[in-house]
């Protein structure tokens, strides 16, 4: 059966099309300026007082084999230290914040190394003596390699600075970050891998 009402809905000519495609670019345009105005979360990182630390990263793949020397002299590689958790740390004495984040890693190692943990802090680029120096001046006790071929830089396919890696004691990376990091953040990310 047919309905002899006149139909509700209509055309839209082209003067009742305008104020539509002004209304639709106008909400685009306001999208757009929120997305480029508005402050973007930090995934990766966590302010704290003016310092923005780096947050741990789950990933799982093995450790490179990284030989180097240490501070003496001696060859020197990861899996010297297999069967204890590992965080490398790949900094350079030139760099603010590796600098600003050696005195929590040293108070984390003091605390933390009667449990099978290490750190293993690489220095990229500097001469031995220089990087000697830096470890004696910030009474660094975890071991220190110098590393001025950039070899673990490259290890990890990772040239920011500082970045870190935990490995675990089946030689495994299980975090990753890049940035310095806070105490707290170690206890939460670092410590369980030293109770499993």
């Amino acid at each position: 059966m047919k309905s002899s009402a006149p139909s509700a809905r209509k055309q839209a000519g082209p003067g009742q099309a305008l104020p539509l495609v002004l209304i639709g670019s106008g909400l685009i345009l306001i999208g757009i300026m929120a997305l480029v105005l508005l402050p973007k979360p930090q995934a990766t990182a966590q302010k704290s007082s003016s310092t923005v630390y780096a947050i741990p990263v789950a990933v799982s793949f093995p450790a490179p084999e990284i030989r180097l020397s240490d501070l003496q002299g001696q060859s020197v590689t990861l899996s010297d230290h297999g069967g204890k958790v590992i965080l490398v740390n790949n900094w350079a004495t030139w760099c603010p914040p590796c600098k600003a984040e050696m005195p929590t890693l040293e108070g984390y190692y003091q605390d933390h190394q009667s449990q099978g943990f290490t750190i293993i802090a690489i220095e990229a680029g500097e001469p031995p003596e220089e990087v000697a120096e830096f470890a004696r001046q910030y009474g660094l006790t975890f071991p220190v390699w110098p590393d001025p071929g950039l070899r673990a830089l490259a290890s990890f396919r990772n040239d920011a600075l500082p970045s870190s890696y935990v490995i675990d004691r089946d030689g495994q990376v299980r975090l990753a970050w890049s940035g310095p990091i806070s105490r707290e953040l170690l206890e939460k990310f670092v410590t369980p891998l030293l109770e499993e």
